[in-house]
């Protein structure tokens, strides 16, 4: 009976030994769990920076050796005449080639910057009209050149909002770039703008392309994500457009909301503050930080 008592020093010793196995136990188990998990992080992680870095390969090489390969058949124009259609369209590709290196490199730094954080915009009161209205314009001869469908409804009576006009065309490309470009021949692409209830604006833009699952969605909208992370992939990219569409937005104030289905399309809904509602977002920022009773 005092064997079986609490307060049994052989009791007391054989419980403290029981009690020191099963945490080591324990946390021989977590460390195990631990070990597995940075080993799964560690080979998505590889597998993640061999797809970008392949990828990036591609988009840098690609454009780079047709501005090295064209630029040196015209060097040889002394040697063999060309035509002054060859010579054009040559120049022409190099020009392509080199816009679109360009937006390559542009688009690295500019999530490099969001990403640290030192990224600032030019705010100032936007017309908004006139910023979709030029986007636009500018997919629309894209889509047709494509053969897709494309229709735009964007009212004169938007909202005045605050922000960078450069940045918002940005936005609004980036969206429409990936639009017309995962969309096949005969598909239908659309950009509608209303006014918000809190005098801000929503422009919803359609697609009628490939769609994407739900997984497809968190991939695509992280920087550098591969939907189709092959070199078999049939559409170029960095994989930055969204990304950098959706912090933009959000350094307006704003919100990016996908909905997509696969072989459907996507809908991407853009929603931007008001003026009245990103000054007084602003104001109660400066005197909340002065005042932490505010």
């Amino acid at each position: 009976m005092l064997f079986g008592s609490a307060g049994n020093p052989k009791t007391l010793t054989l419980m403290s030994e029981y009690a020191s196995l099963l945490s080591d136990a324990v946390l021989r188990d977590r460390a195990r769990v631990a070990e597995h998990s940075a080993r799964i992080e560690a080979e998505l992680a590889s597998k993640v920076k061999s797809e970008f870095i392949a990828n990036m390969s591609h988009e840098l090489k690609t454009p780079l050796n047709t501005v090295i390969g064209f630029s040196k058949l015209l060097t040889q124009h002394q040697e063999r005449r060309l035509p002054d259609k060859e010579i054009v369209e040559y120049a022409g590709l190099i020009h392509d080639a080199a816009g679109h290196l360009l937006s390559v490199i542009n688009d690295i730094l500019d999530i490099s910057k969001l990403q640290s954080g030192k990224y600032v915009i030019d705010s100032r009161e936007i017309i908004l009209e006139n910023i979709l209205s030029e986007t636009v314009d500018i997919f629309r001869h894209q889509a047709e050149a494509a053969q897709i469908n494309f229709d735009a409804d964007v009212p004169d009576d938007l909202p005045l909002i605050r922000g960078d006009g450069a940045k918002l065309k940005q936005i609004f490309g980036n969206i429409l770039a990936n639009a017309v470009k995962f969309t096949p021949a005969g598909g239908n692409v659309s950009v509608k703008a209303l006014r918000a209830p809190d005098q801000g604006a929503i422009v919803v833009l359609r697609d009628s392309g490939i769609g994407m699952t739900p997984e497809e969605i968190e991939v695509a909208m992280t920087p550098f994500g591969q939907v189709d992370g092959g070199r078999s992939r049939w559409r170029e990219g960095a994989g930055l457009g969204l990304p950098i569409a959706r912090a933009l937005v959000e350094l307006h104030g704003g919100t990016v909301e996908i909905r997509s289905e696969k072989q459907m399309g996507t809908e991407v809904i853009v929603i931007l503050p008001g003026r009245d509602s990103v000054i007084a977002s602003a104001v109660a920022s400066v005197f909340g930080a002065r005042n932490p009773a505010v």
